[in-house]
């Protein structure tokens, strides 16, 4: 069986607006949060570049800076999910894969705090601030997937998806960030085009 064309895109968009509307609410519960980036919050195709971590829109204290991405990583057949399938296709009487596993990656970007301009470090006020901001988005992140993601899809199966490791990024070029990666498993259940053949 095969799986919709667009069927990966919308799984990569759902998890965009999963993560911003998460990160949005967190901005309200927790007092000094950035909620999601105002102005870099997209897809992205392939690793994202360091484009921005600050505020571009301009300088309006309401706005949220950052950067948000979610690229797919890779993706495979999986016959029992989340393992890959290496089963040779082609075979009579060999069922396709039920599943297109789909890995992607969550990439937030924060500022991270700087030397000052005659070369001091930044203060450890500074450096707990910018770790408090860290540590509640990657509580935001990874709650987001687990939570919102089961009900992303209107077809009545669920997305089973599995949660991978979330690790800290930067600080780089004056951005410190998270990227967190989750595998979805889409349920390959559309018949091939007229004339062709898994």
């Amino acid at each position: 069986m095969a799986v919709r064309p667009l069927m990966v895109h919308d799984l990569a968009e759902d998890v965009l607006s999963c993560v911003c509307a998460a990160l949005d609410q967190a901005a309200v519960d927790v007092p000094g949060q950035p909620g999601c980036p105002d102005c870099r919050s997209c897809l992205v195709p392939g690793a994202p570049s360091w484009d921005s971590c600050d505020d571009p829109c301009g300088t309006t204290p309401s706005q949220a800076g950052g950067q948000l991405t979610v690229h797919v990583i890779r993706t495979y057949p999986s016959a029992t999910f989340p393992q890959e399938d290496r089963e040779v296709r082609g075979v009579k009487h060999c069922p396709p894969p039920p599943f297109l596993a789909v890995e992607l990656a969550v990439t937030l970007l924060r500022c991270a705090p700087g030397p000052t301009e005659d070369g001091c470090p930044p203060t450890c006020e500074e450096l707990a601030a910018a770790s408090r901001v860290l540590h509640v988005d990657l509580a935001t992140v990874y709650s987001a997937l687990l939570c919102c993601l089961p009900e992303s899809t209107p077809v009545p199966r669920r997305r089973r998806f599995v949660l991978g490791a979330s690790r800290v990024i930067g600080p780089e070029g004056g951005c410190v960030g998270l990227e967190q990666r989750v595998t979805v498993g889409l349920f390959a259940c559309y018949p091939c085009p007229t004339g062709e053949s898994p």
